[in-house]
């Protein structure tokens, strides 16, 4: 199979340039139909913030990678790009480099299943487009079966590998049921957003953001759905709050003990859990020592994140076992596609063989043999192709032996591969 691929990503080349070829959805859409048009019959382009990746059945033979590349650099107005910010992949490979992607083993951050969203995504695009065909839709079912059972077979996904992520499991665990429970968010930059974000995934009941610039505020809770609160306005509105997660860029103490204190006055002692993810901390850590506060900063989150990357690290053989398994069942299904015609014109050969033989000797034998002469004659070719049938249908390490086999048994009982076909 002749699948060829092409990929930037965060393993070949800096977060610049990564980002200087990132292709939005109306981009992968011109290049889908670029590549449609001038390079494949069918294909996949997939762009996310960590890779930029293009998967396709040649048209010609004459192909090659720069050809692929060229797409990108169409769209995307750069100077030359050295080829040593590129992946090339054919066959083989370039179906395991997807299934590596899909399954999270290929991911900045181990075992993220976002990449999981976003290929389904790309291949939507592909298929509405017209550049999916037989042999994608195929590889596209195996690799997301890959990918769903990294996940349920596997932790390769389990456990937050961010601080923000880590911070919303440990209050997910200190309070058990979130949907009753209310959030204040401190801050409107990116790591303020992620940990807002996994707030709203996971339910919360009512999600506030505030910030020192309430335009940012504004924009953060539009993107979520929550509420915005003054910034000079939150430290008197605390004590309404469950949860407090801060994440801003101040230089200094943002909160103090007497600030915590104070609000835990007025909850008459129900529980506040403090999640401080700035850096320099926004949150004095003495407030740790106020009864019912439960306070934690980007320190111990990140001895969280620590111990969850080991883990996913560890269940890394366990997933390429699964890379494997399904590589070998998809190659398996491709190789009976060759197989199937190789064993009808090796038939076909024997059949006419026996059929003639029979034919010229039929009036040697009686007319109450004749039936009995072909039931043993076709028992005999049975028997004589049972082997030879059941090893061209196995799987071969690598599809180029099988193609290899089948070439010589055509040319070995001079089956004619061109009328066959027809």
């Amino acid at each position: 199979m002749n699948l060829i691929a092409v990929s930037i990503n965060h393993r070949t080349a800096p977060v610049d340039l990564r980002e200087a070829v990132f292709l939005s959805e109306d981009e992968i859409r011109a290049v889908t139909k670029k590549a449609k048009e001038e390079l494949f019959k069918e294909g996949l382009v997939l762009s996310t913030c960590n890779r930029t990746e293009i998967f396709g059945i040649p048209a010609n033979s004459e192909l090659s990678h720069l050809n692929i590349k060229g797409l990108i650099t169409d769209v995307k107005p750069l100077k030359q790009i050295s080829d040593e910010y590129f992946e090339n992949f054919i066959s083989r490979d370039a179906v395991k480099h997807l299934f590596s992607i899909v399954s999270g083993i290929d991911s900045m951050l181990i075992g993220d299943n976002q990449i999981f969203k976003q290929i389904k995504k790309s291949f939507q695009i592909a298929e509405e487009m017209g550049f999916v065909g037989f042999l994608m839709k195929r590889i596209f079912d195996s690799a997301i079966k890959t990918g769903k059972r990294a996940i349920s077979e596997t932790k390769i996904s389990d456990g937050a590998v961010t601080v923000s992520y880590a911070a919303v499991q440990l209050i997910e665990k200190i309070f058990f049921n979130l949907s009753k429970k209310s959030a204040l968010v401190i801050g409107a930059g990116e790591t303020s957003e992620i940990a807002a974000k996994h707030l709203n995934d996971k339910n919360i009941g009512k999600l506030t953001i505030t910030n020192r610039t309430f335009e940012k505020a504004e924009k953060l809770a539009g993107k979520i759905n929550a509420s915005v609160l003054n910034f000079s306005d939150f430290k008197n509105s605390l004590h309404n709050y469950d949860i407090i997660i801060s994440a801003t860029s101040a230089p200094g103490i943002l909160l103090s003990k007497e600030d915590i204190k104070s609000s835990m006055k007025k909850r008459i002692s129900k529980p506040m859990v403090l999640m401080d993810i700035a850096l320099p901390r926004d949150v004095d850590p003495e407030t740790k020592k106020i009864e019912s506060v439960f306070y934690h900063d980007i320190d111990s989150l990140k001895i969280i994140v620590e111990q969850n990357l080991a883990i996913r690290k560890a269940e890394i053989p366990k997933v390429e076992k699964i890379i494997e398994e399904e590589l070998y069942s998809f190659y398996e299904w491709y190789n009976s596609l060759q197989a199937a015609p190789t064993i009808k014109g090796l038939r076909e050969m024997f059949e006419s063989i026996r059929a003639e033989e029979v034919e010229k000797n039929i009036n040697k034998f009686s007319v109450e043999d004749r039936e009995k002469l072909e039931i043993v004659t076709k028992r005999i070719i049975n028997k004589i192709l049972h082997h030879p049938t059941a090893e061209l249908k196995k799987t071969d390490e690598t599809e180029y032996s099988g193609a290899a086999r089948f070439g010589i048994i055509r040319s070995l009982f001079g089956i004619d591969s061109t009328k066959e076909e027809k």
